[in-house]
């Protein structure tokens, strides 16, 4: 950057910044923090020489390791975040990428913000941005091992905390009817089931082209599962338990493809989890015989 040979189109540069504000939105929660820490991030990069610069093979690469290893060390000091956040707050969001400004759940970044610093990092780098298992351990400073396990942590204590939790029998008849919404592709039920803020996270693990950010709101999570979910021949969508609770496993011909689960509040689903990771799912498939909770296969 700086040089001629070093110039990018201006919608790759603006597409980078916009990049970096997500990563940095969503593990400090603000938008006046993103943006200080982006332009740290910055700071740090023109601070290096041109000859340092020219080694950097893939600079948006370098770019979000420097963004996120700001962040984390500004996790422990950033304070909670107003109610009402305007004014600046308002007017960064606005350079946030709009899909993302405007159906990011505000119930699930509070959430976020009672996660210890280092789970709250691991969870937003690989469920949220699915950076490579290396790159997000390059940040938080553990090990790629140790920073799944701060990820599943991290997923665990989401759950746990979320509000006026259902039944297990209340769980399971939402389940029950998501799998029916999506297995007769009806649109409207399966965006009545969702919650207006729903979101969905799609683990690929970087092995399969799956969505690579969560999804927010009721019609967008209803048509990515759809989408997701296109009845084909050989695949089936069955119902097992999953972490001691009801959710849908997706097999194609004699493998398990996916595994879906979901966070039910109030009735509507709140959160979905679906694990398309293949190293992920190698305990499914290591039975050739997989039985349905309860023995039913169509919910």
């Amino acid at each position: 950057m700086g040089q001629t040979g070093d110039t990018v189109p201006i919608a790759e540069l603006l597409d980078e910044r916009r990049h970096l504000l997500n990563v940095a939105y969503w593990m400090l929660g603000t938008g006046p923090a993103a943006e200080d820490a982006v332009t740290e991030t910055y700071r740090r990069w023109y601070g290096l020489t041109d000859a340092q610069r020219a080694g950097i093979t893939e600079p948006r690469a370098w770019l979000t390791r420097t963004t996120g290893t700001i962040c984390l060390a500004r996790l422990p000091l950033s304070e909670r975040r107003p109610a009402n956040a305007g004014g600046e707050d308002a007017e960064t969001a606005t350079e946030l990428d709009g899909a993302l400004t405007q159906k990011v759940s505000d119930v699930l970044l509070d959430a976020l913000d009672t996660l210890p610093p280092a789970e709250r990092a691991a969870f937003v780098l690989n469920d949220v941005f699915a950076m490579p298992p290396q790159t997000v351990a390059d940040i938080v400073g553990q090990t790629p091992r140790e920073c799944a396990d701060l990820a599943d942590r991290a997923r665990h204590s989401l759950r746990a905390g979320r509000a006026h939790p259902t039944t297990p029998q209340q769980h399971d008849r939402i389940v029950r009817a998501v799998r029916r919404a999506c297995a007769t592709t009806d649109g409207t039920r399966l965006a009545a089931l969702l919650a207006p803020d729903a979101t969905a996270f799609f683990d690929g693990g970087g092995k399969v082209r799956a969505l690579s950010r969560p999804v927010h709101g009721n019609q967008h999570v209803g048509r990515a599962l759809l989408t997701l979910l296109t009845p084909r021949p050989h695949t089936t969508l069955r119902l097992r338990s999953a972490n001691g609770r009801m959710a849908i496993v997706v097999r194609h011909n004699d493998q398990v493809a996916a595994v879906i689960g979901f966070d039910v509040t109030d009735h509507q689903v709140t959160h979905v989890w679906a694990v398309l990771n293949p190293d992920k799912l190698r305990a499914w498939n290591r039975s050739h015989t997989l039985t349905d909770e309860r023995g039913t296969q169509d919910g």
